[in-house]
């Protein structure tokens, strides 16, 4: 919170990333309750967009895209959200650039997301962890592609260093 406090910014852009399990949309929902300023700030969770099982990518480049270069443009985004079930496209959402914002997810934090935001938080936990907190939260819908979805995880962090590229890096138990 110190950290956003510090920033000069009337509408700073926040990046939270780290593994699935490691606490980051629990951090993100902290930090939008104690939010410094008056006022609203946004939040957009990438499990919203990412485009099925095997989308950590794509939903981060549409993040990147349709998210995060308007609103430092001081332009609207609109983003769609991913209907899981129906494996779609669903309804649209405005980001309103005037405002503060939140992105959090797993791969939001890459060499081109990095120079779109203020603070940069890498969340880490211990993957024994990580793979109970994820599996209670989301079952048996998971259960079957914790693999796949880490792998996707491990390839970002190895392409991208979003730890290395983190101004604050936070460890959950």
């Amino acid at each position: 919170m110190r950290d956003v406090r510090g920033l000069d910014a009337l509408n700073p852009v926040v990046l939270i990333d780290g593994q699935s399990g490691a606490g980051k949309s629990r951090l993100a929902a902290a930090l939008v309750r104690q939010w410094p300023s008056a006022g609203r700030v946004q939040l957009v969770a990438l499990d919203s967009i990412y485009p099925g099982w095997d989308g950590l990518g794509s939903g981060v480049e549409i993040a990147r895209q349709d998210i995060l270069v308007p609103h430092a443009r001081g332009l609207m985004g609109v983003w769609r959200r991913h209907d899981w079930e129906m494996d779609a496209p669903a309804e649209a959402h405005a980001v309103d650039p005037s405002l503060p914002l939140i992105v959090e997810g797993s791969g939001i934090i890459t060499a081109q997301t990095r120079r779109l935001c203020d603070i940069a938080v890498w969340v880490d936990a211990p993957v024994e962890a990580r793979k109970r907190r994820a599996l209670q939260r989301d079952g048996d819908t998971y259960r079957p592609h914790w693999d796949r979805w880490a792998a996707q995880e491990r390839a970002h962090i190895l392409a991208d260093d979003p730890e290395g590229r983190a101004t604050l890096i936070v460890s959950m138990p």
